[in-house]
């Protein structure tokens, strides 16, 4: 019977993960679709081979972020492992292209609304916070509980930038507020299920929430800094 419980639940708290990651594919596709995974039908502009090379790169780290998940939740614990070291390797290369595609697009005066050299803080900020969640991740990955649930924090520097992108208004125009602050509130309502559900604050989300919720506001402060536009100046000459 004990063992029965501990299946049972292991099986409900691997689901909220699986839908915490469905979701997070679900905001990349609505707010990437005009202008990358249905730009066809929307006749929006061509894309370089830098975006189209990221786009590629970020599809695949969720697509292999949902298998990890999936794999886990039905016991094919193996499989996830080797899985795994792939994945690893990938990471480095969802931060190095994420990195070139903030610089490059910056350089090229791209930007949703903000001078570009003050909003690249938002992109190299997120691949940062991804680093760190995302390595964290893999030096607890033998601490199961740590591990998966500094995986899902990691989920959040998918978001801002998704989030920025869904057609309506409140999202086009809502600036930070909207797309760092509800990136806060999903995860912290992933945070709270999850606190419910084992009557405690897991550490790992603890502090995850806590690095992730703190980048957003320091970013912005950091991007009003001369210290912030010397480095960008100097970061975008170097393309």
């Amino acid at each position: 019977m004990a063992i029965n419980r501990t299946i049972h639940h292991d099986v409900k708290n691997y689901r909220l993960f699986t839908v915490a990651i469905i979701v997070t594919a679900l905001i990349v596709l609505i707010g990437f679709a005009r202008t990358y995974y249905l730009k066809t039908f929307f006749g929006t502009p061509s894309l370089s081979s830098l975006l189209h090379v990221h786009g590629f790169v970020m599809t695949t780290w969720v697509a292999l972020f949902l298998t990890q998940v999936i794999l886990v939740a039905s016991h094919r614990t193996k499989i996830h492992r080797k899985l795994g070291v792939f994945a690893a390797a990938w990471a480095g290369i969802v931060l190095l292209v994420g990195v070139m595609t903030a610089i490059s697009g910056a350089a090229r005066g791209a930007s949703p609304g903000p001078p570009p050299l003050v909003f690249l803080v938002v992109p190299l900020g997120d691949m940062l916070v991804f680093s760190v969640l995302v390595g964290c991740g893999l030096y607890f990955r033998r601490k199961t509980d740590t591990h998966k649930r500094l995986m899902i924090m990691s989920c959040a520097t998918l978001l801002p930038a998704s989030l920025a992108r869904i057609p309506l208004e409140m999202f086009l125009t809502g600036g930070p507020l909207i797309f760092f602050g509800l990136t806060d509130l999903l995860m912290l309502i992933i945070v709270a299920w999850d606190t419910y559900r084992h009557r405690r604050l897991h550490p790992a989300f603890g502090w995850g929430l806590l690095f992730v919720a703190a980048s957003h506001p320091l970013r912005l402060l950091l991007s009003g800094t001369d210290l912030w536009m010397k480095f960008a100046q100097w970061v975008t000459g170097l393309v």
